[in-house]
């Protein structure tokens, strides 16, 4: 009887898990979009234009911080990260990823909760729709 229990309450235990993992839903301050390209190639040109319009035009918002780009991924999620300057080896404050083809693309972190959290996502969902440009703010 005990052993009953064990395994329905294991089974309501994952079951309630999984419903909480299931990442259909972006979190606050999270951005989830498709993309009408593959994973890599849409991670290639946000990573470039995050490059050009955050950190090589000395945008103030992201002098504080490093882009550390991860698009060779054997787990099929190219992604870019946005980590501190002083301090590269820290989590990543903000994570670009995407996914399959057409790219499911996601952005969260700490920064996504912040003032530029909107910017952030509409830079990325410019760039990841094909757009090259900085925009107004960068």
């Amino acid at each position: 009887m005990k052993r009953a229990l064990l395994v329905v309450a294991a089974a309501a235990t994952l079951s309630t898990l999984a419903a909480c993992q299931s990442g259909n839903e972006p979190g606050p301050g999270s951005l989830a979009l498709s993309s009408g390209n593959a994973a890599l190639a849409t991670m290639e040109r946000v990573a470039l234009a995050a490059n050009s319009c955050w950190f090589k035009s000395r945008d103030a918002t992201f002098r504080p911080y490093r882009l550390a780009p991860e698009l060779n991924s054997f787990s099929g999620r190219p992604r870019i990260l946005v980590v501190p300057a002083k301090n590269p080896g820290d989590r990543p404050l903000l994570v670009v990823q995407a996914e399959g083809n057409p790219a499911k693309v996601e952005a969260f972190g700490p920064l996504m909760h912040q003032s530029s959290g909107n910017r952030i996502a509409s830079d990325i969902r410019r760039w990841s729709a094909g757009g090259s440009g900085c925009g107004s703010a960068g």
